[in-house]
């Protein structure tokens, strides 16, 4: 009975999440090629970070998660077991948890060991100009701002070339 209760949050969230990621709040989203809208998020630190400062910088690695789901679990282990060769190679790396306050992402960070700073975007605005229809969400982008690709795995074919370049 408790597995079953679990469950049926676990989607029930899952659906609202959805409902509110399909919302369309008027703002245009952005597919490959396209270039990448700008955000402004705080870290836990409430430290501002702006994509567009990355600009003719370096590429740039954004994975859109939530504590809840986990598949995002999944995917922040294998980003923090490979985090030190991607910056080592040049690509920052900026985990977005969607929609939740930081108080319940820093508790998720506390029992998780890892290696990176996590972006804040409470309201689902970035994740709304991306088009993120769930999570988790990688959207790799160039370091001219084109995004480069937008799925739901790892990108590892499209991160092996962009750093090959």
């Amino acid at each position: 009975m408790r597995i079953l209760i679990r469950n049926s949050v676990f989607v029930l969230l899952l659906l609202v999440f959805l409902a509110i990621s399909c919302t369309n709040t008027g703002k245009q989203t952005s597919a490959y090629g396209d270039d990448s809208p700008d955000f402004q998020l705080k870290d836990l630190n409430q430290q501002t970070v702006t994509l567009s400062s990355y600009r003719d910088k370096q590429p740039v690695l954004l994975f859109f998660w939530t504590t809840w789901c986990p598949y995002c679990r999944k995917e922040l282990k294998i980003i923090n077991n490979r985090y030190g060769e991607l910056t080592k190679e040049g690509l920052e790396l900026l985990p977005i948890n969607v929609g939740e306050s930081a108080e319940k992402v820093n508790n998720f960070l506390k029992k998780s060991s890892l290696a990176f700073r996590v972006l804040l975007d409470q309201n689902g605005d970035a994740a709304n100009s991306f088009g993120i229809l769930g999570v988790p969400t990688y959207i790799l982008i160039d370091k001219k701002g084109k995004i480069l690709f937008h799925g739901y795995n790892f990108p590892e074919q499209e991160y092996r070339k962009l750093i090959s370049r």
